[in-house]
């Protein structure tokens, strides 16, 4: 698979190495590529100024062509500083035309009209920022290229010139690799590359990376938290897929609260309490803890969580944990816990959007290998709104049925089976999804549009959010009244007239609800 990842990426650098030779020898001289997993394409970047450029004018190319020819949701994990030893320049597979060697010209980066000039004569790029083209003039000086008195010579980086690292004697035995143990519960098809990334779910997503070494600033504790079927259980499997094939000695625990508590009441019945607090607090370097919530009032066990987590986080190793609440919300649960919930980051996941879940369709059935049409796709994910595990599930149980009957997934057979299989759906569940996407849309929490709060931004969230649940659900204003924190319904009548009124004559308010009907698909 490594082989695979390295072929691959020598393809992606070959075909936008074509396209503008000279700047791609000139910048990429700073650039080593660290490798390639499940999509996140891991770099690293002389300073901040080479990192800053080839993000700018070469990554969008790579990126592009990887997906292209992958499919996959390709991110880019940077790192900056530290010693290059195999810059990408000079060890990537040459296009089939080879350009003529770089040769240092005074005129490349000349302070007349604002064009990058390639070596061989054609503009790279082109660049009418003068601050910018300054600015890659002085860095070129500062690394020697342009230098008149390297003329004729061929162009050689910094890492270039700088002596070969020492190579140590091979040994003459290799040692066995060491087998790790196999991980339980964990779902193979639970990877970063296949998880979709969208505006719900991308800080989530982003912070699960980091957490696994990809890059970036790692928080320990990372709290995930949203509703069901969401991703939280994706995520928390990816890491640890993650972790393990990048470092296998790694000792890696992943159960569910509730097999936590078991597990507690088992050793103390058996009298092995020793053998558990060493599991958890000496032998192991990365702990993952589904549905926390499920420790709800169970103070013996939230005891011994406590001092795990303690030992843990004072050996600096990762925890991740999820709910489906907030750490502030979880009721029953002891403060010391919930402060400590909050140490690190806490990274919400909200209801996908309308492309997200049209994102999500596409890449499942091209990973079970189901043809869909485009209209179909679309009419699946207006649909279906409430969840990923629900979009999914109805897309697997249309292939199979399709395949029993021979029948094409066209647009006519997708309406008649959702017809057929959608039972009756209570108003609270319509007015939950709504409420999380508007308070996604506006930053807050579920519990702000419940609360009593009365701040000019977090009421006009409220009388959004009943404006448009009556203009979905067609709800009695008496019902939203008690879904929004039992309301007098004159109350939501007169949130719902104010909202109509604002529509039609504030355009910013206009601009919020079409984007917010946009996340909701459109109403049937």
């Amino acid at each position: 698979m490594e082989m695979q990842h390295d072929t691959l990426w020598n393809e992606a650098v070959a075909f936008t190495r074509a396209k503008s030779p000279a700047s791609f020898e000139q910048w990429f001289s700073g650039v080593q590529f660290d490798g390639m997993t499940d999509g996140i394409v891991s770099l690293r970047a002389r300073d901040e100024f080479v990192r800053e450029w080839v993000d700018q004018h070469f990554l969008p190319t790579l990126v592009d062509y990887l997906r292209s020819q992958t499919g996959w949701s390709v991110q880019v994990a940077w790192s900056v500083g530290g010693h290059l030893e195999r810059p990408v320049a000079f060890g990537v597979p040459v296009s089939p035309v080879r350009p003529r060697a770089l040769v240092p010209d005074s005129r490349r980066f000349s302070q007349g009209p604002a064009t990058y000039n390639g070596s061989n004569g054609s503009n790279g790029s082109d660049m009418r920022d003068d601050t910018r083209l300054d600015a890659a003039a002085n860095y070129a000086r500062a690394y020697g290229v342009g230098d008149e008195s390297h003329e004729g010579e061929e162009f050689q980086s910094p890492a270039s010139r700088r002596p070969p690292p020492r190579m140590e004697s091979r040994p003459e035995k290799l040692e066995k690799p060491v087998t790790p143990p196999p991980l339980e519960g964990l779902n193979p098809k639970y990877t970063f590359g296949n998880f979709v990334v969208g505006p719900s779910n991308q800080l989530a997503h982003a912070a699960a990376i980091a957490a696994a070494g990809g890059g970036g600033p790692r928080h320990n504790p990372l709290f995930l938290c949203g509703g069901t079927g969401l991703g939280k259980t994706h995520l928390v499997h990816a890491v640890a897929h993650r972790v393990r094939e990048e470092r296998p000695s790694s000792r890696i625990l992943y159960v569910s609260a509730e097999k936590f508590v078991n597990e507690f009441v088992q050793s103390l019945q058996e009298g092995r309490m020793n053998e558990f607090r060493s599991r958890y607090r000496d032998r192991c370097d990365l702990l993952l803890v589904d549905d926390i919530q499920f420790l709800a009032s169970k103070t013996q066990t939230q005891e011994e969580f406590f001092h795990a987590f303690n030992a843990l986080h004072q050996g600096d190793k990762q925890i991740i944990v999820t709910s489906d609440k907030y750490p502030q919300q979880l009721e029953r649960m002891e403060e010391r816990l919930v402060s400590r919930f909050s140490w690190g980051l806490v990274a919400d996941i909200q209801g996908p959007e309308l492309e997200t879940r049209v994102a999500i369709l596409r890449k499942k059935a091209q990973m079970e290998q189901i043809e869909l049409e485009g209209e179909v796709v679309l009419y699946l994910a207006q649909t279906i709104r409430s969840n990923v595990r629900e979009l999914e599930g109805t897309l697997i149980r249309l292939a199979a049925k399709s395949s029993l009957l021979g029948r094409q997934i066209d647009l006519d057979f997708a309406r008649q089976e959702l017809a057929a299989t959608a039972g009756p759906r209570a108003s609270e569940a319509g007015v939950d999804d709504i409420q999380r996407v508007v308070c996604h849309h506006f930053k807050l929490r579920t519990n702000d549009l419940l609360s009593k709060d009365r701040h000019k931004s977090i009421a006009f969230a409220r009388h959004v959010a009943m404006y448009l649940c009556k203009q979905r659900l067609k709800c009695s204003f008496p019902e939203l009244g008690r879904a929004f924190g039992n309301r007098d319904h004159t109350t939501v009548m007169s949130a719902v007239r104010k909202v109509e009124h604002l529509r039609a004559s504030d355009p910013e308010v206009r601009a919020h609800l079409e984007a917010l009907e946009r996340k909701l698909g459109t109403n049937d």
